[in-house]
């Protein structure tokens, strides 16, 4: 049986966890650059938690200048297998309201200006990205969403635009006519570059709003936003620790070995310090 190191990254409304023990900060250098923040690493019960405030303490980094590779890569430096990312999120659906919960199982990318992988200058690798988020880890979440007493959507195509201003009224309706049901900024990168990693990946989205194509229930004020956001904090935080209870020590999804034929370039061509900055990802594979 291994020891269950999970990472949590808070988005808007969650920035720190309640109830860890020995919580120390730690802070990690990366070749990416500066993560969002120091993590905070303690304990709850038999798990160690890492957890990120992906904005940064203070809510300082817009989507597009969260350093999101630097976030995955100091996770996987600190030996996280699973990563449960929370999420402020506009729905797109009727059936999605205001205080619900939603842990998709899809993403469409919508982003434009930030970097999505780790790999590049002298090393190819293409990993599968068909089914984005990991089964098993969003299927205990649900679960924990639903013994916690939330109202929660158990699948959903998250669309990841690139802010930081909200939707315009077409851009809403069309998101709708492709079939998406929660829209927002910061987790498709993470999902990618924890594909990459070998992380396991789940989102538990907390809709705030119903976006602006809803003209009867009003347009997205940041306001009422947070509001909505306040409410669910509490209960995002009782489904992350029961998520973390009832998940095993080991990992049986293939998550962990996503890399295994996905890296084609020669070895010997690869860059010397590529590899070196690399090790914590791709050691394993050399």
């Amino acid at each position: 049986m291994g020891r269950k190191v999970i990472g949590i990254i808070g988005g808007s409304g969650l920035y720190q966890m309640e109830g860890l023990k020995r919580v120390r900060e730690v802070r990690v250098t990366t070749p990416f650059g500066r993560p969002s923040d120091a993590y905070l690493r303690g304990y709850l019960d038999e798990a160690e938690l890492i957890f990120l405030p992906r904005h940064g303490r203070g809510h300082r980094w817009l989507p597009t200048e969260v350093n999101f590779r630097a976030n995955i890569f100091g996770m996987k430096k600190l030996g996280v297998e699973r990563i449960i990312s929370v999420s402020a999120v506009g729905s797109l659906r009727d059936e999605i309201a205001p205080g619900h919960v939603v842990i998709p199982d899809q993403f469409i990318d919508r982003t434009v200006q930030r970097p999505s992988t780790f790999f590049g200058k002298g090393l190819v690798a293409h990993v599968s990205l068909a089914d984005p988020l990991c089964p098993a880890l969003t299927k205990v979440l649900a679960r924990a969403g639903a013994e916690e007493g939330a109202t929660v959507h158990a699948k959903g195509t998250y669309l990841c635009m690139e802010g930081p201003q909200f939707s315009t009224r077409a851009e809403s309706s069309l998101y709708r006519s492709w079939g998406a049901h929660v829209i927002g900024m910061t987790n498709l990168q993470e999902a990618k570059l924890a594909r990459e990693a070998e992380i396991c990946f789940a989102t538990l989205a907390l809709a705030t709003d119903y976006d602006c194509w809803n003209q009867t229930a009003g347009d997205v004020e940041i306001e009422e936003v947070l509001k909505v956001l306040k409410q669910n904090v509490e209960l995002a935080q009782r489904m992350i620790r029961r998520a973390v209870h009832d998940l095993p020590s080991d990992r049986s999804c293939s998550c962990a070995s996503s890399l295994k034929d996905a890296m084609i370039t020669e070895r010997s061509k690869i860059p010397k310090k590529l590899l070196r900055d690399l090790k914590p990802i791709i050691g394993k594979y050399l």
